[in-house]
C-alpha cells in the first residue's frame, strides 16, 4: 500500500478523534468553569465579581486599592451622612473628637514659606524642650522645612507622630545667625472643644464650644465653675458653626440645666430600639438663666442641646434657624484601621420632632447645596424668608409652637450682620493680609508686647496705634489697592479683627474672643434678654414679642 492510501485512510480517523478529544477537553473545561461559576454566584455578588475580576481578568490589578475606590460610591448611595473614611484618614478624622493626639505641641503659621511658631502649648513637649513663640523652625529631622513652598498639612504630618518618639529641630530664633538644634519628644497635645470661657457682662458668663468630644463634658463643667467663682449667674452658651460630634456630651451638658425626670432627647432606627434621655437631677445650673447662640452651621449635637432647651422651654434660642441634622452615626472601626460611620437611627427632640432636612438617598449634591440656597433666598437676613411646614407643629412644655424639619427655628432670629463689610474688607481677610499683617506687626514688637500683664493692657495700647493706616499701606505692598471709601466704611471692622489677631498671639484664645465678639450683636442682644429676665420663654407675653 502505497503512502498516500494509507494517508486517506487514516485520516479521518484522526480527525475524527482530534474532534472527539476536543469536545472532551471542552467539556471538561466548561463543567469546571460552571463550578466555578456557581462558586461565584453563590456568595456575595460584590465578592464574587471581585473573585471574578481577580481570576480571569486579563491584566494584574491592585485589588485592595480597586475596593478602596468602590466602598465610598456604595456609601454615595445612602444619606448624606453615612461615610466611609479610609485608615489613612480615620486618625485624623477622629483627633478632634477624642480630646488629644500626639504631636510637639505649637501652634504655627506658614509665614514666607517659614514655620513660624506662634504659641506654645505650656508644659507641652516643645516647651520642655525649650521652644518660643516666634521662633522659626528651619528643618525637620535634618530635612530643610524653609523657602520650600511646604503644604500645612505635610508639616503637621511630619511634626506628629508616635508618643515618646522623638524629632529633631533646626530652629532660628530673633537675629542669631546659627541654628538652634533642639530634640522634641512627642507627647499628648490636647485638642480643646470649649474654646474660651470669661464674664461678658456683669453676672453673666460666655462659653464657646466649637465641638462635641470626648472631653467636652468636663471642659464644660470646668468653664462653668470658673464662671460662678467669678460671680456669674446666667449664661450664654456659643454653639454657633459647632458642627457637632459626640451624642453623649450633648446630653451631659444639657443636664447640668435640667430638672430630674425632663426629656433631652430621644433616638430610635430599623435595628435601634427607641432610647429615651432623661435628666437625673444632678445637673448644677438647674436655676440658672440661659440663652443658646446658633447659625446655619450649628448641627447635630448643637441641635440637641438647642432643641432640648426649647422643647423643655428652659431658655432662649437667639441667632439663626440650624442646619438640620437628625440623623445618628455609629462609628464602626474595621481590620485594616478604616472606619465606617453608618447612619443607625434618627434623634427626636422632647417634643417628638424630627429636625433632619429633606434628603433623597444618592444624592449628596443637591443636600450640600441647601445651605446656599438658604442664604439665596434671604434666610440669612429675614426670619419672614423662613418657610416653616405646617403639619409639623409641635408643642413645647409650655404650650408654645415649634416646627420639625429643617432644623431648629431660633426664638429669637438675628439677621447676620453686614454692617462694615465692603469688597474691600472681603479681599484682604479672603487673601490672608489681614492676617499676615497682624503676624509680621506682634513678631516685630514681641519684646514690648510679651510685657503686657493681661489682654486688656494690650488692647488698651492698640487702641491708640494707627492700625488700621498702616495696614492700609501694607497691603498696597501686597497688591491690594488703596480704597479709601471702602476703608473708612470697613474701620472699625479692619481695626477690631486686627486688635484680635495681634492679641491672640501672646494671649491666645482668652483674649482673642473678648476682643473679636466685642461688637457682635447676637451676644449683645443674648445679654440684654439675660438683664432683662426673660431668658425664660415663658415669661414672654406672646411669641409675638420675640
Amino acid at each position: 500500500m502505497d503512502k498516500n492510501k494509507r494517508i486517506s485512510i487514516w485520516l479521518p480517523v484522526i480527525i475524527a478523534a482530534s474532534i472527539a478529544l476536543g469536545i472532551f477537553i471542552g467539556n471538561y473545561y466548561w463543567l469546571s468553569n460552571q463550578g466555578r461559576k456557581r462558586n461565584f454566584l453563590a456568595g456575595n455578588k460584590i465578592d464574587a465579581i471581585l473573585d471574578i475580576i481577580q481570576e480571569h481578568y486579563v491584566d494584574t490589578v491592585n485589588m485592595a486599592d480597586m475596593v478602596e475606590k468602590a466602598v465610598p460610591k456604595i456609601f454615595s448611595e445612602l444619606d448624606p451622612h453615612s461615610v466611609y473614611i479610609s485608615a489613612e484618614d480615620a486618625s485624623a478624622v477622629s483627633e478632634d473628637l477624642e480630646g488629644s493626639f500626639s504631636g510637639i505641641g505649637v501652634s504655627f503659621n506658614m509665614q514666607t514659606d517659614t514655620i513660624l511658631v506662634i504659641s506654645v502649648i505650656p508644659g507641652g513637649p516643645s516647651e520642655k524642650a525649650g521652644l518660643k513663640p516666634f521662633d522659626r523652625i528651619v528643618t525637620i529631622n535634618d530635612s530643610v522645612f524653609s523657602g520650600t513652598k511646604m503644604s500645612r498639612d505635610k508639616v503637621m504630618k511630619t511634626l506628629r507622630g508616635a508618643k515618646n518618639s522623638t524629632v529633631k529641630l533646626g530652629i532660628k530664633r530673633d537675629n542669631n545667625p546659627e541654628l538652634l538644634h533642639v530634640e522634641v519628644t512627642r507627647g499628648d497635645v490636647p485638642v480643646n472643644t470649649v474654646d474660651v470661657s470669661y464674664v461678658v457682662s456683669d453676672g453673666i458668663g460666655y462659653i464657646k464650644v466649637s465641638k462635641f468630644g470626648r472631653t467636652t463634658y468636663n471642659e464644660f463643667i470646668t468653664a462653668i465653675a470658673k464662671l460662678k467663682q467669678a460671680d456669674c449667674q446666667s449664661f450664654i452658651i456659643d454653639l454657633r458653626g459647632n458642627t457637632g460630634g459626640y451624642m453623649e456630651a450633648a446630653i451631659n451638658m444639657v443636664n447640668e440645666f435640667m430638672p430630674e425626670g425632663r426629656l433631652i432627647v430621644y433616638a430610635e432606627g430599623k435595628a435601634f430600639p427607641r432610647f429615651d434621655s432623661y435628666a437625673n437631677g444632678t445637673g448644677t445650673c438647674k436655676e440658672n438663666p440661659v440663652v443658646i447662640l446658633t447659625d446655619e452651621i450649628s448641627a447635630s449635637a448643637s441641635e440637641i442641646v438647642s432643641g432640648a432647651i426649647q422643647d423643655n422651654d428652659r431658655g432662649l434660642i437667639i441667632g439663626r434657624r440650624t442646619y438640620g441634622k437628625g440623623l445618628v452615626q455609629s462609628p464602626i472601626k474595621l481590620n485594616d484601621g478604616s472606619e465606617v460611620r453608618l447612619t443607625v437611627a434618627r434623634y427626636y427632640t422632647p417634643s417628638g420632632r424630627c429636625i433632619q432636612k429633606q434628603y433623597k438617598l444618592g444624592d449628596t449634591e443637591d443636600y450640600d447645596q441647601d445651605i446656599y440656597n438658604r442664604y439665596m433666598h434671604g434666610e440669612f437676613d429675614s426670619a419672614d424668608s423662613i418657610k416653616l411646614d405646617d403639619s409639623l407643629k409641635y408643642q413645647t412644655v409650655g404650650g408654645r409652637t415649634v416646627y420639625g424639619g429643617g432644623g431648629i427655628m431660633p426664638d429669637i432670629f438675628i439677621p447676620r450682620d453686614t454692617s462694615g463689610i465692603t469688597s474691600y474688607f472681603s479681599n484682604v481677610v479672603s487673601s490672608g493680609v489681614l492676617y499676615m499683617y497682624a503676624l509680621e506687626y506682634s513678631d516685630k514688637n514681641k519684646e514690648k508686647f510679651s510685657s503686657f500683664k493681661d489682654y486688656l493692657e494690650l488692647w488698651a495700647y492698640l487702641k491708640q496705634q494707627p492700625l488700621v493706616n498702616n495696614f492700609a499701606n501694607y497691603a498696597v505692598k501686597q497688591g491690594i489697592k488703596k480704597r479709601p471709601n471702602l476703608i473708612a466704611i470697613s474701620y472699625k471692622l479692619i481695626e477690631t479683627q486686627l486688635q484680635a489677631y495681634i492679641i491672640r498671639n501672646f494671649f491666645e484664645d482668652d483674649g482673642f474672643y473678648p476682643v473679636f465678639l466685642s461688637d457682635d450683636i447676637t451676644i449683645r442682644k443674648a445679654i440684654e434678654v439675660l438683664k432683662s429676665g426673660k431668658a425664660y420663654p415663658i415669661s414672654l407675653d406672646t411669641e409675638k414679642s420675640l
